[in-house]
């Protein structure tokens, strides 16, 4: 991927977003404006809504799916990625740990845009990676960036609402302004967004973060238009019924990495997480059966349905 920024191709990644924006004025423009946008609450119906760790890819012409998206992101990085020609989009959320899944996604846009791919460039937008003061998201951010650059596949570096441009300081401490994106796949356009339904199964999604594989995890697959959930390994939490016990401020400092701004869920999606691995320490056996993955198809509703697949055809288990 040869990283373009303003249509000139980068030979020096910038070190930190302080740097990316005095090289790059127009990205500091375009990330005011995003920032200044207030976020959009989005509803189930037609959405995809990807976690920590987690892709998906999707063509506009996908007949259950309008807005793909994430949030909940700190020190994490929303990456979208669109085909200008095709529309293919991809939405990812990152940590310094999994940036070589980049590379996935963009394979995954290449499928959905062949014959058009070497039409690109393929467009980039960040969100997330706050100005923390642990330096996280600055190792998130110019982890990514590097491994764009390293690959023959152009990809242009469009909106980078990331860093000092996605922080406010209030009292000595520094804030993310916006959390989460969303991108309208039949239009392209990005916003920034919330999104309260995240989606079925998210504890034992979660689970992968705290005792899993590190790699970047696909959710959809855009083929017969399922959400598609592992299957996928992680270790049994020996420490899990301790961590229950403690409070939620203990959880905070020790479990994220940005215990003073993390949204006000996040502690309750932990202890569920937790409970999840505790009740289900081995998911191959329990979850996985077979080594088969947990689909479901999204309703017209927003709702997302268990369906049990055979060669030919799959069926709804309600």
């Amino acid at each position: 991927m040869v990283l373009l920024i303003g249509g000139v191709k980068v030979d020096e990644i910038p070190t930190d977003s302080r740097s990316l924006y005095h090289m790059y004025p127009h990205l500091k423009e375009t990330a005011s404006q995003v920032a200044s946008t207030p976020p959009k609450q989005i509803g189930p119906v037609g959405l995809l809504y990807v976690s920590q760790r987690e892709f998906g890819v999707c063509s506009p012409h996908d007949k259950n799916i309008a807005i793909m998206g994430t949030d909940d992101c700190t020190t994490c990085l929303a990456v979208v990625l669109r085909h200008p020609t095709t529309g293919a989009v991809a939405v990812g959320h990152f940590e310094a740990i999994c940036v070589d899944g980049i590379t996935s996604m963009l394979s995954r846009i290449q499928d959905l845009s062949l014959g058009y791919f070497e039409q690109g460039p393929v467009h980039m937008h960040l969100v997330g990676s706050f100005g923390d003061s642990r330096g996280y998201s600055e190792d998130v951010i110019f982890s990514l960036l590097q491994y764009v650059s390293k690959e023959p596949c152009e990809v242009e570096l469009v909106t980078a609402c990331i860093g000092q441009l996605n922080t406010i300081i209030r009292g000595d401490t520094p804030w993310p302004i916006l959390y989460g994106v969303g991108i309208n796949i039949k239009t392209g356009e990005i916003f920034p967004a919330t999104f309260p339904d995240k989606g079925p199964d998210l504890p034992l999604r979660h689970s992968r973060i705290f005792s899993g594989s590190p790699a970047l995890l696909e959710i959809y697959d855009y083929q017969s238009c399922l959400l598609r959930i592992g299957p996928f390994h992680y270790e049994p939490l020996r420490c899990a019924n301790i961590m229950l016990q403690e409070s939620d401020e203990f959880i905070l400092q020790h479990l994220t990495t940005s215990p003073e701004v993390e949204p006000a869920h996040i502690v309750n999606e932990i202890k569920n997480t937790l409970r999840h691995i505790q009740e289900h320490p081995f998911p191959e056996i329990t979850i996985f059966t077979d080594n088969r993955p947990r689909y479901y198809r999204k309703e017209e509703t927003g709702q997302w349905t268990l369906v049990r697949l055979d060669p030919f055809r799959y069926e709804s288990t309600n």
